[in-house]
């Protein structure tokens, strides 16, 4: 089964093609950066007109790069939440005219899930059961995994995501757009100790977490050194490392506990976060200590995509399920509603 996957749930505008016997053909992706950079964050109604201009041409020159007929689609997949309504209503708006124009099957897939799945587009792919770290912009959850759409949620952010907190703190520091990967690689420059951040919620029960807190205790820790006559470059850079380690080391700690009470040794880390060098390398040390085993998508991966929601996609079409025409773009939609489908998964 041939499917066009179509991500539009934000600021990039994904196009991929998924075969279900060869496995993913071709990806495309036009991220929007520049776009919002100058607002210091992503403007919805810009994204939506941004979406409209890119996602035809893109969707032309996705299949005319792989040499492949729009005819020769049996399916397509389109993100149907959550995310900015007015972004994926124009993702969701082609993907049902092209397949009724077609006369072939589309499903909306769920943003978060197409993240959960990126690892299985890897040579190594994690197997069911598994425990899965869903960290990114808007979201941060950690999920028990027995299968597609076999989802238990475990613990999640009381408040602010870790991404959120990652690009808040940008804003504070003045490192510009987008914030989670300058606080990354100014945190390279960091002096570990100098300052020490507080693990939140760690000494409480449960796998819940809350960023929101450590995000004030960055700002007063900041403002106390603008205040001392110390802006400096270096300030900043031992700011965002004792950041970064207290972000990475609290969600350790959580999956650590998520592992332990499920029994299970995986853990997958997926979302536009899991690319953090910090995390990714906190998160071996504990399953190299366990004798476990942890799995990440690649980089281009992490971010928002195309190829992620064709796979997802292509999964539930062979399934036999699909939706029909009336199926509405949903902002708001939680993954333990999704529908378990019992197939074996295609390379």
């Amino acid at each position: 089964m041939l499917v066009l996957g179509i991500e539009s749930s934000c600021d990039e505008t994904g196009i991929a093609l998924y075969d279900t016997d060869k496995g993913l053909i071709a990806d495309t992706l036009y991220t929007q950066v520049e776009l919002h950079a100058q607002y210091g964050g992503v403007v919805p109604e810009l994204a939506s007109r941004d979406h409209i201009r890119k996602l035809t041409p893109l969707i032309l020159q996705t299949l005319e790069d792989a040499h492949i007929s729009k005819d020769a689609l049996d399916g397509i997949a389109y993100t149907a939440g959550p995310g900015l309504i007015g972004a994926l209503l124009t993702g969701t708006s082609v993907a049902r005219s092209l397949a009724y124009a077609l006369d072939i099957p589309a499903i909306g897939v769920h943003h978060m899930e197409g993240h959960l799945l990126a690892p299985m587009l890897e040579d190594n792919k994690p197997e069911f059961p598994f425990i899965c770290l869903l960290v990114s912009g808007g979201h941060t959850m950690i999920i028990r995994v027995d299968g597609i759409g076999q989802y238990k949620l475990l613990g999640e952010t009381l408040d602010d995501a870790a991404g959120e907190a990652f690009d808040k703190t940008a804003k504070l520091l003045e490192l510009g757009y987008p914030g989670g990967p300058n606080v990354s690689n100014l945190a390279l420059k960091g002096e570990s100790g100098r300052y020490i951040f507080p693990r939140p919620m760690v000494d409480r029960p449960g796998i819940d977490m809350s960023f929101s807190g450590l995000k004030t205790f960055t700002r007063n820790t900041w403002l106390k050194a603008v205040a001392e006559g110390d802006s400096s470059e270096q300030t900043k850079a031992d700011i965002c490392r004792a950041f970064e380690l207290s972000v990475a080391e609290t969600l350790t700690i959580k999956c650590k506990r998520a592992l332990e009470q499920e029994g299970l040794n995986r853990i997958v880390v997926a979302g536009g976060v899991s690319a953090n060098r910090e995390i990714r390398a906190k998160l071996d040390q504990l399953m190299k200590k366990r004798r476990g085993e942890s799995f990440y998508p690649r980089l281009e991966f992490c971010t928002d995509n195309g190829a992620m929601i064709a796979y997802a996609g292509a999964q539930r079409l062979l399934a036999g399920q699909c939706n029909d025409l009336n199926f509405a773009a949903t902002p708001r939609w939680s993954l333990e509603d999704l529908p378990p489908i019992k197939v074996t998964l295609k390379e």
